[in-house]
């Protein structure tokens, strides 16, 4: 029995997510049966091909070395976010991303593509990467899953609001290939997902540019909209800021109960945790929420705590 966890930002909880990869090593009884780490996703900022969440900040050379060799030494893959669903031609040359794709390019890192674009160029140019294909890509209709899953990805992200659709689920002819997001703070069938997709990643190109000119400048989103017009806004979704326990209550929430007792038995066992934006306290809720036997909880956290302390990612003594 696995249960892999694919679990959220790489470089802007990187202290963070190596003090839980100590933790789940050291004290593997604290935890339910068959967890694994099967990835870390997100982006180096200011990566222009990123999507779903928009990444600000810079990363040195140096820094996405350093980070790519800690969690790969590991045998973690890292696996980049580039969904980006407003790409265009020129910008496959984009100098930071190609860099990034450069130093992880040994055979172990992954990337989750969105644009035909991009997964074309990616296939081309660094045929070494594993594909996944991206939930930015609303497939609810059951047979267009069904194709995609046939298609040549190492892994497909489900549409969340397929989550408890147990016909569908139950006839995916692959189902090891398919990764569930269980903790979607998004509403359900929300109409307006695909669109604020589409926003969030033009407001990661201007991004993204503007860094490239004006490293030490802050980007006035403002006044970049006063100047053209047409560019769509995206005013953090309210959904973004849900809790845990808000969260539990959405009808698209996997449990980690469902998880063992429904979805393993099935034959899943790629699951997905968002939280790209989230805080140090709420991602570690999210963590031991999904992968702590429940009557070990307390005693891991306190313990994480500690090593957290310790490693100067938070501090509780101020």
């Amino acid at each position: 029995m696995k249960a892999r966890f694919h679990l959220p930002d790489f470089a802007g909880h990187f202290k963070f997510n190596l003090v839980f990869c100590e933790l789940l090593a050291k004290h593997p009884e604290w935890f339910r049966e068959g967890v694994e780490i099967a990835s870390f996703y997100g982006v180096f900022p200011p990566s222009l091909w990123n999507g779903g969440r928009t990444q600000s900040g810079y990363c040195d050379k140096s820094f996405v070395r350093g980070v790519i060799n800690a969690f790969n030494e590991r045998g973690i893959p890292l696996r980049f976010t580039f969904t980006n669903p407003m790409l265009e031609k020129k910008h496959l040359s984009d100098e930071f991303c190609n860099m990034v794709m450069h130093l992880a390019d040994n055979g172990l890192n992954e990337a989750i593509v969105f644009s035909p674009l991009l997964e074309e160029y990616i296939r081309q140019y660094y045929p070494k990467y594993k594909l996944t294909s991206s939930t930015c890509k609303r497939i609810t209709d059951a047979e267009q899953l069904y194709s995609e899953v046939g298609k040549d990805y190492h892994i497909v992200v489900i549409d969340y609001d397929l989550n408890h659709d147990m016909e569908t689920l139950n006839k995916i002819p692959d189902k090891k290939k398919c990764e569930l997001l269980v903790n979607a703070c998004c509403n359900p069938e929300c109409p307006n997902r695909s669109e604020h997709y589409r926003a969030i990643g033009q407001q990661q190109i201007i991004y993204a540019n503007h860094v490239r000119k004006y490293r030490d400048t802050p980007l006035n989103m403002e006044r970049i909209e006063r100047e053209n017009p047409g560019i769509m806004r995206f005013n953090d979704c309210p959904c973004i800021g849900r809790s845990l326990f808000e969260i539990k209550k959405l009808r698209n929430h996997i449990s980690p109960d469902e998880i063992w007792e429904t979805y393993i038995p099935m034959g899943f066992e790629q699951f997905k945790i968002e939280g790209r934006t989230k805080d140090v306290f709420s991602l570690m809720e999210h963590y031991l929420y999904y992968m702590a036997k429940p009557e070990c909880r307390d005693e891991a956290r306190f313990e994480l705590l500690g090593w957290l302390e310790e490693n100067e990612v938070i501090s509780v003594n101020e």
